[in-house]
């Protein structure tokens, strides 16, 4: 099994290079053109898994594509770029932050929220074009959004 999945990475790595993927249907349909059958499940898995981003392409649109190298993918600044040019609002109840994005970026943002490894944050789930921000305790709400804030400045 790992070996199957192994060579789809490769695959993935190989497709994200040499073509414009925009979605995961997209990037689904172009590993079954090289006889590689798959699930909408296993690709998003994929895409986690290999932690790929979405990059604007320059057209107002935006492409699947590798991280530069991991030691820049979770820094502060790029934190705050991908807060600044995808958030597009913040909300919460209790003690979960919603957070609104342009869609197809809330999994990047998700990624580095997850990867800040902030001890008041438990984890995110995303979808499109929005996340949900477990918070522990309740309490950290307003710093957690305080900081929130402070990347979109």
């Amino acid at each position: 099994m790992k070996c199957v999945k192994a060579l789809r990475h490769a695959k993935i790595k190989e497709i994200i290079e040499r073509q414009i993927i925009e979605t995961q249907e997209e990037l689904a349909e172009a590993l079954r053109k090289e006889n590689i059958e798959v699930t909408q499940a296993t690709v998003s898995r994929d895409i986690k898994e290999l932690m790929l981003i979405k990059v604007p392409t320059g057209d107002g649109r935006y492409r699947y594509a590798f991280p530069p190298e991991q030691s820049v993918i979770y820094s502060q600044s790029r934190m705050a770029r991908i807060f600044q040019d995808s958030v597009i609002g913040l909300d919460f109840s209790t003690n979960i932050i919603v957070i609104k994005t342009l869609p197809g970026t809330a999994q990047a943002v998700a990624s580095t929220i997850d990867h800040a490894k902030w001890s008041e944050v438990i984890g995110s789930v995303a979808g499109d074009d929005t996340i949900f921000v477990l918070v522990k305790p309740p309490e950290a709400v307003n710093e957690v959004l305080a900081k929130f804030q402070a990347l979109l400045q």
